[in-house]
This record gives structure tokens, sequence and C-alpha cells, in this order.
């Protein structure tokens, strides 16, 4: 039986270019995993920094000053306070935000503080507590809260907070 070299060639070539794709395969599929598990946000890190802005943010209510806390919101934040109706933009916020702060007592601290962090590392929702202590150092108030914050231009901000305090001892 008479071979044509061609055939021959042919075949060989068939052969290598289904090995070549055959090995390669895999090894494509394995980059594309490694990709997926790098792209997950530290959420420790993300908690870590979330936790400063709140110290930043209770900082400032401590002091009462507004334009401190304001800078902590975006433009279009939403804000549920407790025994308020909801507030739609900084003027809003800014309205309620300084009537809780004139009637806290002076001499009074606050604080929150960050429990839990969950997201996809460019939207994060956070759940804290807040305690507020007056001048002994004594608590008076205790709360919870949730907020979420969106990452803008590089830092994160607040776009909702809700929040209210826990039923007092009688």
């Amino acid at each position: 039986m008479k071979t044509n070299p061609f055939s021959r060639i042919l075949a060989i070539v068939a052969i290598t270019s289904v090995c070549v794709t055959g090995c390669n395969a895999p090894a494509q599929k394995q980059e594309i995993a490694t990709e997926q598990v790098a792209a997950k946000p530290d959420m420790a890190a993300i908690k870590t920094e979330i936790q400063a802005i709140e110290t930043e943010w209770a900082n400032a209510t401590t002091a009462r000053d507004i334009d401190k806390v304001m800078a902590l919101y975006a433009d279009d934040a939403i804000e549920m306070a407790d025994d308020e109706p909801m507030c739609v933009g900084k003027a809003a916020i800014r309205q309620v935000l300084l009537k809780s702060m004139k009637a806290r007592k002076a001499g009074t601290t606050v604080s929150y503080e960050t429990m839990d962090v969950y997201g996809d590392g460019d939207l994060v929702t956070e759940v804290g507590k807040t305690t507020v202590k007056d001048a002994a150092g004594n608590v008076v108030s205790t709360g919870k809260y949730m907020g979420i914050f969106e990452k803008r231009d590089g830092k994160f901000i607040c776009i909702r907070d809700i929040n209210n305090e826990d039923q007092k001892d009688k």
C-alpha cells in the first residue's frame, strides 16, 4: 500500500493540533479560578476601615461638630433615625442631627462599635451598636444601627443610615 506524503503531513498536523489544544485548556481554566479567588474583598480590612469612620463619626458627634458629621454622608444619603421621619439629602439630615445633638446633655460621649460588615468591597453594609455615656462614664443609652457605605472616589461614604435606641430600663 502506497501512502501519499501529503496525507501523512496532514495527519501529523491534525494530531499535533489536538494535543496542543487539549493540553492548554486546563491551564486556562486554572487561571480563571485563580483570578476569581483573588477578587474576593478583604472584609476584615474593610471592617477596620469602617470602624475608623465610625470612630471619627463618634468623635465629631461628641464634639457636636455637625460639619464633620455631615462630611461622612453622601449628598444623596437617606437617614432613618429613631422617632423621626425619613430624611432624604444632607439638608434634611443636618436638621435632625442638630436636634439630636441639642437634646443630648452636656458632657456625654458617644461611641459606635462596628459588629459586622458584609458586601462586595464597593458597597458594604455595616451592623453596629451605639453607647452614650454621661460625664461620669455611666452608660445612659444604648442602641443599634445599620449603615450602607459605598466607595466613591476611593473612600467609603454613608449612603443609608438607620438607627434606634434600645428600650430604657424602668
